[in-house]
């Protein structure tokens, strides 16, 4: 069974960002089929989730963490689009700073 986990990394300050919460959504299904949010280490798993051949979305509410950080959202949440298309795990980083994220394929 492949597991699926992200981690969130304040750019701007290099460290990781704690207690955003990510919701887990199947691409077009606005209803999450889980939900997590970022330990102290800014890392969040979905240990009860079983990923099929399909594609996902990670819906990570940036905005609080955002107003508290940097004083605005220029992003209230941001949308990570990805496809499972093998057994392997999924870990799904996201940088973020104030006014740009960016997003990969971790291990």
């Amino acid at each position: 069974m492949n597991q699926l986990s992200c981690h969130v990394l304040d750019t701007a300050t290099g460290v990781p960002a704690a207690n955003i919460d990510v919701e887990l959504h199947v691409l077009g299904n606005p209803t999450p089929l889980a939900s997590a949010t970022t330990n102290q280490d800014g890392r969040a798993k979905f240990e009860n989730v079983t990923l099929k051949t399909e594609s996902y979305t990670l819906r990570f509410m940036v905005k609080p963490y955002c107003l508290e950080k940097f004083g605005q959202a220029f992003f209230p949440l941001v949308d990570v689009h990805f496809t499972v298309s093998d057994e392997r795990n999924y870990h799904i980083p996201l940088l973020l700073s104030p006014f740009s994220y960016s997003s990969y394929r971790g291990s």
